[in-house]
């Protein structure tokens, strides 16, 4: 059963996810739709990101990803096909694929206008899903337009290690608001050679980390290297981003002690 998923900033409430995965079915009744998360904050390319490189691996090759976000094309910034590690991201070049993957894909195609029924091309309804139809078919990359060879650049929040004290910022917050970080344990481990440490943050203090959020109180702040490898601030059954007052690029201190 071919495999096509959705993710967007378009919330639940308006008819528009409807509307697509109706044409989804319409053009290809055996697909299997999938919804990653259509509560991206409007625009939010590195929210996006975050939700889509952490759980694209654990889906089967072959599968189609329909990427939602600022699809309006413009002259610079062209609707791609990438396929990558045998999957398929479709989306428009705005930065959003280089904040995905660490790697070179496979191919790019510019996708080229496959809408031809007189009828205002919307994106995501139109040519993202015709493109993401013809892909789950089992039809060639190299055929939905011109290769490309590279995409546009965004830059990443990457944490800085000086001496004894790696830097990171908040890049992430759940929806039970634990705070992501881009501290990742590999870093932590190399940085560390096995000394202690303080995790610092908006005038709180950590001393290491813990391996679960039930190894604290019931309202006390942990710290834990969550599923994806990142260093999260939370508190136990509580809302750590509002109480703690964190958000999105706050900054974060790790620093080794002896």
């Amino acid at each position: 059963m071919p495999i096509i998923t959705l993710t967007s900033d378009w919330g639940q409430r308006d008819y528009f996810l409807a509307a697509v995965k109706g044409k989804i079915l319409n053009l290809l009744p055996s697909a299997n739709i999938i919804d990653i998360s259509h509560g991206i904050s409007p625009f939010n390319l590195k929210q996006a990101s975050f939700i889509i490189r952490n759980c694209y691996p654990h889906y089967p090759q072959g599968t189609v990803h329909i990427l939602s976000l600022l699809t309006e094309k413009a002259e610079n910034t062209p609707h791609l096909a990438v396929q990558y590690n045998g999957q398929f991201f479709i989306g428009a070049d705005n930065g959003i694929f280089s904040l995905i993957f660490d790697q070179s894909p496979e191919k790019i195609v510019s996708i080229s206008a496959l809408n031809e029924n007189g009828i205002k091309d919307i994106p995501a309804r139109d040519r993202f899903v015709e493109a993401a139809v013809y892909l789950a078919s089992g039809q060639p990359i190299g055929q939905l337009g011109e290769p490309v060879s590279q995409w546009k650049e965004q830059l990443h929040f990457l944490p800085v290690v000086s001496g004894d004290v790696i830097r990171g910022v908040v890049i992430y917050i759940n929806q039970y608001e634990n705070v992501v970080t881009n501290i990742t344990r590999d870093l932590v481990e190399k940085v560390s050679k096995g000394r202690k440490y303080i995790i610092d943050f908006r005038g709180e203090s950590l001393k290491g980390i813990n391996q679960s959020y039930q190894e604290v109180p019931i309202g006390e702040i942990v710290a834990l290297f969550g599923s994806t490898g990142h260093l999260e601030i939370a508190i136990n059954q509580g809302n750590a981003a509002s109480l703690l007052g964190l958000d999105i690029n706050d900054p974060v201190r790790v620093e080794f002690k002896g």
